[in-house]
């Protein structure tokens, strides 16, 4: 079962290449917290400042091309963790839930794309239940 996110704070490291943005449970205590490149965050970042970049960048760019082909997301849910058993480190999997012409469809993408892409379009992001399960569990 997917559980609704919503941003809760974001980490911009100007020092290093990564930075983190935390989504906590709505109505609930869970946290899920996920290391994104500076494009995602910067792009997340203008959008909660409210401040617009000349053009479109990438996130706008996917919004408007959904827009123009007659499509709305939905929603946006980070749907699996997979993990490398040596190395104990973990990849995220997500996916966009777009309708197009009374069809949903269910597309690939990366979390840090779908996550800057529905705070950008106001659409609901989730987590699956299991993802929160396996991230509780990670040193």
């Amino acid at each position: 079962m997917a559980v609704h996110m919503e941003l809760s704070r974001i980490l911009i490291r100007k020092t290093l290449p990564y930075h983190t943005i935390e989504l906590r449970e709505v109505g609930g205590e869970r946290v899920f917290a996920i290391e994104i490149g500076l494009n995602e965050a910067a792009a997340i970042e203008r959008r909660l400042t409210g401040r617009e970049a000349r053009r479109p960048q990438t996130h706008e760019l996917l919004s408007s091309v959904i827009d123009t082909m007659g499509g709305k997301t939905e929603r946006v849910v980070v749907n699996d963790l997979v993990q490398d058993d040596q190395t104990g480190q973990g990849t995220f999997l997500a996916r966009l839930y777009v309708r197009q012409n009374g069809k949903l469809l269910n597309i690939d993408s990366r979390p840090s794309d779908a996550i800057a892409l529905g705070i950008a379009t106001n659409v609901p992001i989730y987590v699956e239940d299991h993802v929160l399960d396996k991230v509780s569990k990670m040193p």
